[in-house]
């Protein structure tokens, strides 16, 4: 943690990996942010799994469904409940999360075989040779657009990651927000509560615990930007004036006015996130969208497997096939 700190806090401009936002407190104001009104994005994805777990279910096949980034888990329950897979394993970078997620899960679904592996899922070489896991095929979910925290480069590397990581014949239902108004974008990441600006002060409440910090929260803005030419949002805290800060047992100084990024949230239009999806191994097959057409879950394949496109462009209640889709 010191080490990617101290990478982090030595950029141009600072910019710390976006999980460390979640500690306990962190996941709590998370959660608190989805239910913002100016946040639809889980509501909206939560509604989009629930329409259509069978059609999901059906294209996704039997296997073990392997969460990325479980968090509470909830996303999951519509397609638990249509699949019946083998098994459900969570990943998560939280153990306070993933523990009482996992319970929560054992209750609603009983008879349900659940694993929950604490772990950086986006640097591991191989998930573990579990027999849940072995020599059973892979579908892999990762809702919530959360592959948007991370830059296009990355982001890639992740895809590839999981591609490695779920193994052959697998599949990936993956969550992705789309471009929308600035004025709709910029309020959802700054609501008027003011909890994502708790959220992202709460970053220096854990650098301050566990690196030895001195940071004063106060002395910080808060703000959270549309920038167009790179499709992202990008969230900051903003030094008041200048002041030299301890972390990790080095000083470092921040001029007025000088932004220290907490997280980035890339925005795909469906066929540019396709296209990223290509150039990491993987191919659209399928995918459905909300009724206004502001976020999307992507049915993925290995790129030589033998799954076909569907063939409809749509069905009417938001479902298109890769490169049909509307503009955002």
């Amino acid at each position: 943690m010191a080490a990617l700190v101290i990478a982090g806090m030595a950029r141009q401009p600072r910019q710390l990996p976006a999980w460390l936002l979640y500690d306990a407190e962190g996941s709590r104001l998370f959660e608190a942010i989805c239910e913002q009104p100016e946040y639809s994005l889980t509501r909206k994805e939560t509604a989009l799994l629930e329409q259509r777990a069978d059609d999901l279910a059906s294209a996704l096949g039997a296997g073990v469904v392997v969460e990325f980034g479980a968090g509470n888990a909830r996303k999951v329950g519509p397609l638990l409940r249509a699949l019946q897979p083998a098994a459900y394993v969570a990943l998560d970078i939280s153990a306070d999360q993933l523990a009482p997620a996992c319970l929560a899960l054992e209750r609603d679904h009983p008879g349900l075989p659940i694993l929950g592996i604490c772990c950086d899922y986006s640097c591991m070489a191989e998930l573990p040779g579990h027999p849940l896991l072995v020599g059973r095929r892979r579908l892999g979910f990762y809702p919530g657009s959360s592959l948007g925290n991370f830059e296009p480069e990355a982001a890639g590397s992740l895809l590839r990651q999981f591609q490695q990581l779920l193994g052959p014949d697998s599949r990936l239902l993956i969550g992705i927000d789309q471009p929308k108004t600035v004025e709709r974008l910029e309020a959802a990441y700054n609501d008027r509560a003011g909890v994502s600006a708790a959220f992202a002060r709460n970053l220096l409440n854990r650098l301050n615990r566990d690196l030895q910090g001195d940071f004063d929260p106060a002395a910080f803005r808060y703000q959270a930007r549309w920038e167009a030419d790179a499709s992202r949002i990008a969230m900051e805290l903003v030094s008041e004036r200048r002041q030299t800060v301890q972390l990790a047992g080095q000083a470092w100084t921040f001029t007025a006015g000088e932004p220290l990024v907490t997280e980035y949230s890339y925005k795909y239009a469906p066929a540019v996130f396709e296209a990223l999806a290509a150039s990491a191994g993987w191919r659209a097959v399928q995918r459905w969208s909300d009724a206004a057409d502001d976020l999307s879950l992507h049915l993925l394949v290995q790129a030589d497997s033998e799954a076909q496109p569907a063939e409809a462009a749509s069905d009417g209640q938001g479902r298109t096939a890769p490169g049909d889709a509307p503009g955002p």
